[in-house]
């Protein structure tokens, strides 16, 4: 207390900096995303609202996958708001890999397959000549396997 720095028993730079810190520490990790920062291979225009869907923690890095909500509401144009895609994805209508998923930011990744079961409809999600993110249309027996994994990233010679 006061008395004791009073009589110089405790050393106020450190007590002031104890007091500072944690009024300034974060909380926690950063759960929003600014529009302009989101990934181009989404294809997001720029000026439709300040924000762009930041996708959950999941099986896919932010920058290698697609969240849900984009990909019905920009992609496939199934829906045209973000309530709309809520329920939607919340009549667990969308499979992906072949689990129902209710979260609407979770992130399909390269060689996902997406099953839609109101419209019977599949899709791969597979990178174009340009590095964009294509939703391939497949038949329901190709929809049961995976055509490839990755099972090691490695540079070769020269960095390549």
């Amino acid at each position: 207390g006061y008395w004791l720095r009073a009589k110089g028993r405790v050393d106020t730079t450190t007590t002031k900096q104890n007091h500072l810190f944690p009024d300034t520490m974060a909380r926690g990790p950063v759960k929003h995303l600014k529009r302009r920062f989101a990934p181009s291979h989404w294809m997001l225009d720029k000026l439709k609202g300040r924000w762009a869907p930041k996708p959950s923690a999941g099986p896919h890095k932010l920058r290698e996958c697609m969240p849900l909500i984009v990909m019905l509401r920009e992609r496939l144009k199934y829906a045209l708001t973000y309530r709309e895609v809520k329920m939607i994805v919340m009549q667990r209508l969308i499979k992906v890999d072949g689990k129902v998923r209710t979260d609407m930011f979770f992130p399909a990744g390269f060689m996902d397959v997406v099953q839609i079961e109101q419209t019977k409809e599949n899709f791969r999600l597979l990178y174009d000549t340009k590095g964009k993110f294509v939703l391939h249309k497949i038949v329901k027996e190709e929809a049961t396997y995976k055509l490839c994994g990755v099972k090691k990233v490695t540079r070769g010679p020269k960095g390549t």
